[in-house]
């Protein structure tokens, strides 16, 4: 773990080196954080491992020469970053915990570049950067050349602020334009082509930038007789600054919440770009209180927007055997944040896939959530590769039996047919006790592993005889009787599921939870399923000739014949219940959408307790529509439906409407 420490540092240091002072990235800023939280996880965990020249203990980067170097006489620090609605919970309740009851002042967090002024008599004398956070670059000569920067004061004192140097959206568009038509490389984004333009030699480069300016901090308020930092924002306006108008004062945590949803809402339509929200605590007093880490002060951090899409890097390819054999490669990656979730893991589905993305083993990738969900790999960025990846190669045994892997004819898909491959085994049994299926709470992946290895549950009925494996249960580590006793009760309460969870749960090929539940309502009965024919089968809408012939094949086959029959004798269901719907005015009648990302419900829960409630629920936002279900980061759906003034809940007030039922 020292070894990779060290490593960390490096990294950052060169990114930091690259960043700050060429202009020139390595990485984004989203695998910059990612370097950053684990170096500090380390050292959080092994405070005596902690370099004096760590990248913990000081913000930015180097000084380039052709600048004159500039002490700053109170330091710039650099604000703490956290990425979920949780983690923004946790820093409000840090600061309580301190007797404080703070009000917050919300504030946009520019993406453009660090910027100290100083005055003299009310005269601009020196602009700076951050540089490392002590010594910064005096850059004076390009700052005068923006036109929102004040040379001269509407008082005249000494005063120094700090403040955001950025480039307007139109702005890039226009010099993109100029210098495609002059065949001159285009600006990457408004960030860079701010700190490239204002790191020009040449004042006169800088002018024509047209850059802008956001003031946001005051030192030393209280040498101005300032007791907030609301009360500081308005007396550097007041001095002729230009501070953003979209600051909010708020009193409660709930409206930090409120305040970040909103703008992460109207962040595409902001003439300028925005990374995230800065939070800070408005009593100057309170701040002082609360005090300051090596690097960071304790009263703000940032929360920084879920990345859409991020880079990471792909450091395995495995390969998993599902319930029907199929053979699924699947990407190993370095962890990363992706829409507030911490990714590890993707599917890459098929050898096909593989190929046409050309990955290989050591690649820097792209990821996103397909449908705020599932993660998935978009591209390979090729330019990062170094020449030591590793060529894709897809196996031709499977990795738990080691059986000839089979591709059938006009199929992308390697299958493992060894019906007796302990993987396949495996998934089946998880497959059944899952959440659309029989519903089984307490058997999670990981225990169904267990109890495979250790014998308890080899196939679908051993579940249902765990009850005589109890004595030896409770001795397992992390098992105990209560846990035991709530396991077993959850498996014998599964026995009353109604049919369409079962007929699921057996894993017919093709048959996924909806077609499961047309056949169960259709049927009544499991034997009357068993009985039906090809013909009879295809007669029901939504079922087609592949779903149908799978269903035949199923329940002809022996073995599946004496699974039902063991099934039958250990009593469970085999009938359709038909859902249970109880008329409700918020919910009776009324068409619901959900978005965004859902943290108290499962989708599948929320639409649950919807229908049984008498409400449906559809995909796509319209005037028929009568309420929408909003979860973190909702998109386009979101925005419909305000514009068609459609009803709106937090997920929040979605679970105190069914609490008072």
């Amino acid at each position: 773990m020292k070894e990779r420490m060290y490593e960390l540092i490096k990294l950052i240091n060169d990114a930091d080196y690259h960043y700050h002072t060429l202009d020139n990235p390595l990485i984004t800023d989203q695998e910059y954080d990612m370097l950053l939280r684990e170096l500090i996880e380390i050292e959080e965990e092994h405070p005596d491992w902690i370099e004096e020249d760590s990248p913990t203990r000081h913000a930015g980067g180097k000084i380039i020469e052709s600048f004159e170097k500039v002490t700053h006489k109170i330091p710039m620090m650099s604000l703490s970053d956290v990425f979920s609605e949780n983690e923004v919970i946790a820093f409000d309740e840090r600061i309580k915990k301190e007797n404080i009851q703070p009000e917050y002042v919300c504030e946009l967090k520019i993406d453009g570049l660090s910027v100290s002024l100083l005055y003299e008599k009310g005269k601009l004398v020196r602009a700076a950067t951050r540089g490392d956070g002590v010594t910064g670059e005096d850059i004076t000569h390009n700052v005068k050349t923006i036109k929102t920067v004040p040379i001269k004061l509407k008082e005249e004192i000494d005063i120094e602020v700090r403040g955001e140097i950025f480039m307007n959206k139109k702005t890039l568009e226009q010099l993109n334009e100029e210098r495609k038509k002059n065949n001159e490389p285009l600006l990457q984004n408004c960030r860079n082509a701010a700190a490239g333009s204002i790191r020009q030699l040449d004042s006169t480069i800088a002018a024509k930038r047209k850059l802008d300016v956001f003031i946001y901090h005051l030192p030393n308020p209280l040498d101005y007789g300032l007791n907030t930092h609301q009360e500081a924002l308005d007396y550097m306006q007041k001095l002729g600054f230009k501070t953003n108008p979209n600051n909010r004062l708020v009193t409660s945590i709930s409206e930090v919440l409120q305040f970040i949803e909103e703008k992460a809402q109207a962040r595409a339509s902001l003439p300028y770009d925005i990374d995230g929200i800065v939070i800070k605590v408005n009593s100057i007093k309170q701040q002082q209180l609360l005090g300051f880490t090596a690097k960071y002060p304790k009263w703000a951090t940032a929360y920084k927007f879920p990345a859409v899409e991020v880079l990471t890097k792909l450091k395995d390819i495995i390969f998993t055997v599902g319930r029907t054999g199929q053979i699924t490669p699947n990407a190993v990656l370095d962890p990363v944040i992706v829409a507030g979730s911490t990714i590890s893991r993707a599917t890459l589905h098929n050898e096909d896939y593989v190929k046409e993305k050309d990955l290989k083993i050591g690649d820097i990738v792209s990821i996103r959530k397909a449908g705020d969900v599932i993660p998935e790999v978009v591209e390979v960025k090729k330019e990062r590769r170094t020449g030591n990846e590793q060529e894709f190669k897809m196996i031709k045994t499977c990795p738990m039996c080691n059986t000839p892997l089979v591709k059938k004819d006009n199929q992308v898909d390697y299958f493992c047919l060894n019906n007796k491959c302990p993987a396949r085994k495996i998934e089946g049994l998880i497959h059944f006790v899952s959440r659309n299926a029989m519903n089984i709470d307490g058997i999670g992946d990981r225990i169904m592993e267990d109890f495979y290895n250790f014998g308890f549950i080899k196939n679908i009925t051993d579940i249902y005889h765990l009850k005589a494996h109890e004595k030896d249960l409770v001795r397992l580590e992390g098992y105990g009787d209560k846990s035991v006793s709530n396991l077993l009760e959850a498996i014998e309460h599964s026995k009353e599921n109604s049919l369409e969870r079962l007929l699921f749960g057996l894993g017919i090929p093709h048959v996924g939870a909806k077609t499961a539940k047309i056949l169960s309502a259709h049927y009544k009965d499991l034997d009357n399923i068993e009985k039906a024919s090809f013909d009879d089968l295809t007669s029901i809408p939504d079922i087609g000739d592949t779903i149908a012939q799978s269903i035949c094949n199923f329940f002809a086959d022996e073995n599946n014949q004496e699974l039902i029959t063991n099934l039958k004798q250990l009593g469970l269901n085999m009938r359709y219940l038909g859902q249970k719907i109880t008329e409700d005015a918020d919910f009776s009648g009324k068409t619901f959408v959900l978005t965004g990302s859902l943290e108290i419900f499962t989708r599948d829960e929320a639409k649950e307790k919807i229908t049984s409630l008498g409400g449906k629920t559809v995909d796509s936002v319209s005037k028929k529509t009568s309420v929408v279900i909003v979860g973190a980061n909702p998109g386009s759906k979101y925005t419909k439906a305000k514009d068609l003034g459609i009803e709106i809940w937090t997920e929040q007030q979605f679970q105190d409407k069914l609490n008072n039922k």
